[in-house]
Parts: C-alpha cells; structure tokens; sequence
C-alpha cells in the first residue's frame, strides 16, 4: 500500500484556510484596509477595519482596527500580527438586549492573529452605576499576552435598563 506524505505547504495551506474560516465565523464585516508597507511577494502590509455587531446587544457594533502582516507568511496565515489594536463601540440602531440578562462581564469576540497562539480578544464589561456597556480589545498569547489594549464606551438611556445575571 503506498504511504501517502504531506508536505509542509500544503499543513500551512490547510491551517491557513481554516483560520480563514474560524474568523468568517466570527462575524466580522471588512469595512476597509489601508496599505503601510509594500511586499514584493504576497500582500503587503496593511491596516484592516472591521465591524462586528455585538450578539447579545442589537443595536449596538464595534470596530476594531489592526495591522495584519503581510508578505509570504502573512498570505499563507502564517506570519504573527502585531499586538496593537484599537476600537470604537458605536450604536447603530435601537437598542435591545438577547432574551438571557448580560454577564457583568463577557469575551464578545475573538479572532486568531497567528496561526496558533495569539488572539485579539474584545470584551464587554457593564457599568451599572452609569448604565453604560464598556468594550475592551486586547491581545493576548498562550505564554504571554501584551499589555496594549484599547477601550470604548456606549452609553444606555436610563430608561432602557442593562439586564444583568445576578
């Protein structure tokens, strides 16, 4: 029976479809990118923008902006992204919340920023006292995560109370 080999190109190939895919599942809409450095082969590098609209609250959508690498390694999935990002929560409709009260705390979103180990990462906080959702986008890695990050703020009308778990 003859053995079947797979070569390193195609592993890197594979990884980077499917890190392709896990961010299509996050939900994130392109809204642009702006180049800042050109590479010769691959993509350059660039400045991504992204809108993604919070799951547990409508009405209400975060865009973070990232460097995202380019080159060989970066077309491929393969390069690691920087750890910067930054964001602005923005409502862009009615507000009304999912039928579970919020978590006083909860991850949002989530996407890959290196083929295995870095994450950037967006959380909401809510702020009771002043009824105001809080987003925060960070970056971090299995070992070791950076202390960047970048935080926003959309304020709620008091007559539409945060439902919050207990």
């Amino acid at each position: 029976m003859p053995r079947t080999t797979t070569t390193p190109r195609a592993v890197a190939l594979a990884l980077a479809l499917a890190g392709a895919a896990l961010s299509a599942q996050a939900g994130a809409d392109t809204i642009g990118t702006v180049d800042t450095a050109f590479k010769l082969l691959g993509r350059d590098h660039d400045i991504i923008v992204e809108a993604y609209d919070d799951p547990a609250v409508q009405g209400v959508t975060c865009y973070v902006s990232r460097a995202r690498t380019g080159g060989i390694k970066g077309s491929l999935g393969l390069a690691e992204d920087k750890s910067e990002a930054s964001i602005a929560c923005r409502q862009t409709g009615p507000l009304s919340f999912a039928k579970a009260p919020l978590k006083k705390q909860e991850e949002v979103f989530s996407e890959r920023t290196s083929i295995l180990f870095k994450r950037l990462r967006v959380v909401r906080m809510v702020d009771p006292k002043r009824n105001t959702l809080v987003y925060l986008s960070y970056s971090d890695r299995l070992i070791d995560g950076s202390p960047q990050n970048s935080v926003t703020a959309v304020p709620v009308d008091r007559s539409t109370p945060i439902p919050l778990k207990d």
